[in-house]
């Protein structure tokens, strides 16, 4: 049997409720020479059943015992079989001409190792939000990776495997593993991938036109998942800083205060506009380069933080719910 030119790897733990749809648009790909490998982190509901309803042979089920995503991928990644790997979470969604155009991007363009798209936000529901996420798409540098993450969420991006093969590693406990994300991280996993790529200097990292991944947000979490998520991220930077000093010397305040103001926007998704307005003071008095460079979008950061923080909870969960999808915490 001839290997499938893509492979799809799809991490499955607890997403009973979305795994379906995430299944059904891989599967109505209009670029069908695709394996999807599902792999099974030890979940307790009812995903992998569904999983095993669907009857296609491009599908294949990995089993293994949690290892949280970084670990879900990685086994994804070393049982795939083809050139470019393409990374779908169990809760999202592709548009259907997503695979045919990364590959005509990746046949074409042998310096790019990642290639990436624009992003539609979704809520939990499904349904299309206001929101969407429109990356840098050329001339694509570290620097931009560390500060803005074009790449943007997990479901973005197709990746050539050689670019891979280049930053894996064996794992420290179990050396007959092969690692590409980091598994000592629950968080961030992905942006730590993209900077230790990004600083080898062997592959672009370049976008195509579109919002090809639905992006879903799901609502509910507390400011602490906030303050964890960051918690993470400065530990991305810490590692990095060990290999690159110099790098992070020169771009690490600007990274800071830009992650800061994505995570305002993350607790104005959750309908904390309190928290968002208290990372934002914290993102500018470490950096004003979020300002100086995207003042529409900090602008808007501001007013959707200050809206949901102060008008009353039914007035401001009517005006966000389009944009987020959730209502204010009350």
């Amino acid at each position: 049997m001839n290997n499938p030119a893509i492979s799809v790897v799809m991490p499955v733990y607890n997403v009973e409720k979305y795994v379906a749809e995430a299944i059904e648009s891989v599967l109505a790909q209009t670029f069908t020479d695709f394996e999807l490998v599902i792999v099974d982190d030890g979940g307790s509901d009812s995903s992998m059943e569904i999983c095993e309803t669907f009857d296609d042979a491009r599908i294949h089920i990995v089993k293994q015992s949690n290892r949280g995503l970084a670990g879900a991928r990685n086994t994804g990644i070393s049982a795939a079989r083809g050139d470019y790997i393409a990374l779908i979470d169990s809760d999202d969604r592709w548009e259907a001409e997503k695979l045919a155009l990364h590959k005509i991007h990746l046949d074409n363009n042998p310096e790019v190792g990642v290639s990436y798209s624009g992003s539609q936000f979704i809520d939990q529901n499904g349904n299309m939000l206001r929101q969407a996420q429109r990356p840098k798409l050329e001339n694509v540098t570290a620097k931009d990776v560390l500060t803005r993450n074009p790449v943007g969420n997990g479901s973005a991006p197709v990746i050539r495997k050689t670019a891979l093969d280049i930053v894996a590693f064996r794992h420290p406990q179990e050396p007959m593993r092969i690692c590409y994300f980091d598994e000592t991280f629950r968080q961030s996993e992905d942006i730590e991938l993209w900077i230790r790529m990004a600083l080898t200097g062997e592959y672009a990292f370049e976008g195509i036109d579109g919002n090809l991944t639905q992006y879903r947000i799901v609502s509910g979490g507390l400011s602490a998942n906030i303050a964890a998520q960051y918690e993470s991220w400065n530990r991305v930077i810490e590692k990095t800083n060990k290999k690159a000093p110099g790098f992070i010397a020169q771009f690490g305040d600007e990274a800071r205060a830009y992650q800061l103001r994505y995570l305002a926007r993350r607790s104005v998704q959750m309908g904390d506009g309190a928290f968002a307005l208290s990372l934002l003071k914290d993102a500018y008095a470490i950096s004003a380069k979020p300002l100086i460079k995207e003042p529409l979008k900090s602008a808007v950061t501001y007013a959707a933080a200050g809206v949901i923080r102060f008008l009353p909870a039914n007035l401001s969960s009517k005006i966000a719910s389009g944009w987020t999808g959730v209502k204010v915490a009350t």
